[in-house]
This record gives structure tokens, C-alpha cells and sequence, in this order.
């Protein structure tokens, strides 16, 4: 038995780590992997023989490379593809200027305004599932799919965790509106939680465009031994459990899910808080739904450098606009928005 360890290009999110163990977990003579997004690399266990390590890598690269990763003894030296941008950049900016133009047609306002339409909380759901919410929850959702699959139930799991995923959303968003009702916050208060739920968003956009190396300090990610645990727990074949995984995610930690939780404590209503969250969590349910039920693995496979970009771009510009609207709420600048 020897352990090898190589440098993996092109992961970006917990999926990516799973999707990696998935995929070399049933090569010939390997017996345990264990992928890391944060060392960029992947610990590989198993009797090769006598094939040298280069030669183990060829053979392994070969079956992650449809994935859009790709393996390396030494690690490869940082590069940004600048040119996956002239395709991000307009992507982005056009999502971002219809969001923009809905919000004129009166669909409704972000976080940290007054008011906000449900159409909007869905279009937040769309957005978060491209970006953070695919990033802390598709390495979860994978791993339940693929366990459940390998079990011979390829629906039944995965619709009871989306089920149990949109209910959760709906009552504890209710309780977070109602119990908005005892307390509430002032306008100082609303433009300081606006600021800091807009600087995680920057931090966690810069993150996703894989630009700078310091910037993946700033990913959110379900933490590994937390992640391995939830594996375990779907082991158990209790009808319960995958609707326990899929309320437990209202808790992980996603910046534009606290972003909604946080507008949901200042409605006071249990009503409005329950079905902007619900509407939220329907928004995310597209993407999640492919990872639960669909052979494309994972959104953006086949070009993950140009989702990835783009969906950085998004929570970036997001960001901003959280950051502004707070501001300008508080009265320090003038909307730079109301046009």
C-alpha cells in the first residue's frame, strides 16, 4: 500500500471535492482518496504495483479530467485565464441589469430596505444556488446522492431532502419573522448588519474568480469532519433522514441565506418572513435539483472557470449593492439606484 498525494487545477467549491473522491475512489488499487480544496490536492491510498507516481497520475488525471480538473505531481504554478472574463463579465453584468430593471418595474427591493417582493427573494435563490449556496450545500447534496444512489434509490432520498429543505425555509423563516416582532432593529443597526453581510459577499465573490491565492482564505465551505458526519448519518436508512439533512441547511452557513434571515427579523410577521424564505429556498432549488438528479454532476462543469468567474462577479456586484442600499438607507449617500 502507498499514499500519494497530487495537485489538482480547477477545483473551486466542496462539490469539487466530492466529486474528485467519487471519481477515483474506483480506480483499480486505490482503497481510500481524500481530496482538499483548501491544499489544492488529493491524498490517494492503494497497492499500484509497480507504477511509478507519474504513471498513477496519468492514470487517475484521465478519469477526473471531464470534470475539468486535472492532476500534477509538483504543484502548477497559479495562473488566471483572463480570457474566460469577455464571456463572465457580460454574463454578469447582463443578470445583474435585469435584476436591476425588475426592481424598476416595481418587483420588489434587495436586503436591508424596506420592502421586498417575493419575486425578488426567488431571484436572490437563483443567484445564491450559482454561487454560495452551491458551494456549501452541492458537497452535501452530492455526497447524499451519490451514497443513496449506490443503494439502488436514485429519487426517493433526494426528493424527501429538497422537500424537508423547502419546509424548513418556510416555518423557521416564519419563526425568525415572528420573532422579529419582540425585537426589532433601528436604522444605525440595519445599515451596520447591510455593510457587513455586503463585505462577506465581496470576500466570498473575489474567492470564486480565482484570481488572487490569499483570496480562497475568505471560501465558505461545510466544514470536513461536519461533512463526513452527514455522510454517516445517511448511511442510516431511517425515512427520516434526508428530510433532517435538508432542514438542517436553513443553518449552514450561506452569505445571501443570513442575508434573508436577517431581512425576515425585520418584517415581524410570520407570514411575510415564511414565504420570502420559502421563495428563496424554491430559487435555489433548480441547480440543487440538478446535482440531486441529473448526470451533469455539477453546474458549469463543462466551462467551470467561466461559472465560476461569473457567479463571482454576481455575489461581487450583489455585494456592492447590499453595501449602497445600506448606506443610502441610513441617509449617508444619495440612492445611487433610484433611476
Amino acid at each position: 500500500m502507498r499514499t500519494l498525494i497530487f495537485h489538482v487545477s480547477g477545483m473551486h467549491c466542496a462539490s469539487c471535492e466530492r466529486l474528485t473522491e467519487a471519481e477515483l475512489c474506483d480506480a483499480p488499487g486505490v482503497a481510500t482518496v481524500k481530496a482538499s480544496l483548501a491544499r489544492e490536492c488529493v491524498e490517494v491510498t492503494g497497492d499500484f504495483g509497480g507504477l511509478s507516481d507519474e504513471a498513477v497520475m496519468r492514470d487517475l488525471d484521465r478519469l477526473v479530467q471531464k470534470h475539468g480538473f486535472s492532476l500534477s505531481v509538483a504543484p502548477s504554478k497559479h495562473a488566471v485565464v483572463w480570457s474566460e472574463f469577455a464571456v463572465a463579465a457580460p454574463v454578469a453584468l447582463g443578470l445583474m441589469a435585469a435584476f436591476l430593471f425588475a426592481q424598476k418595474l416595481g418587483v420588489g427591493r434587495l436586503v436591508n430596505t424596506s420592502e421586498m417582493g417575493y419575486g425578488v427573494a426567488f431571484i436572490v435563490g437563483i443567484v445564491a444556488s450559482l454561487s454560495s449556496c452551491m458551494a456549501i450545500v452541492g458537497g452535501l447534496v452530492l455526497s447524499l446522492s451519490a451514497y443513496y444512489a449506490q443503494k439502488g434509490e436514485k429519487t426517493r432520498p433526494q426528493i424527501l431532502f429538497h422537500a424537508g429543505r423547502l419546509v424548513s425555509f418556510f416555518v423557521l423563516g416564519g419563526v425568525a419573522g415572528a420573532a422579529g416582532s419582540i425585537f426589532r432593529f433601528g436604522p444605525f443597526g440595519s445599515m451596520i448588519l447591510g455593510l457587513v453581510v455586503g463585505g462577506l459577499m465581496m470576500m466570498m465573490g473575489v474567492s470564486l474568480l480565482h484570481i488572487f491565492p490569499w483570496a480562497k482564505k475568505f471560501r465558505l465551505l461545510l466544514p470536513r469532519n461536519l461533512g463526513d458526519r452527514i455522510q454517516a448519518l445517511a448511511g442510516r436508512r431511517a425515512r427520516i433522514m434526508p428530510v433532517a439533512l435538508g432542514a438542517a441547511t436553513f443553518f449552514l452557513p450561506c452569505g445571501f441565506t443570513q442575508s434573508m434571515q436577517i431581512y425576515t427579523l425585520t418584517t415581524g410577521n410570520f407570514l411575510t418572513g415564511a414565504l420570502t424564505m420559502f421563495c428563496f429556498a424554491l430559487g435555489t432549488f433548480p441547480v440543487l435539483a440538478l446535482l440531486s438528479f441529473s448526470a451533469l454532476g455539477a453546474p458549469g462543469r463543462r466551462h467551470p472557470g467561466v461559472f465560476f468567474k461569473t457567479a463571482g462577479l454576481l455575489v461581487v456586484l450583489f455585494g456592492i449593492y447590499d453595501i449602497l442600499s445600506s448606506l443610502a438607507g441610513y441617509g449617508l449617500i444619495q440612492p445611487i439606484f433610484n433611476f
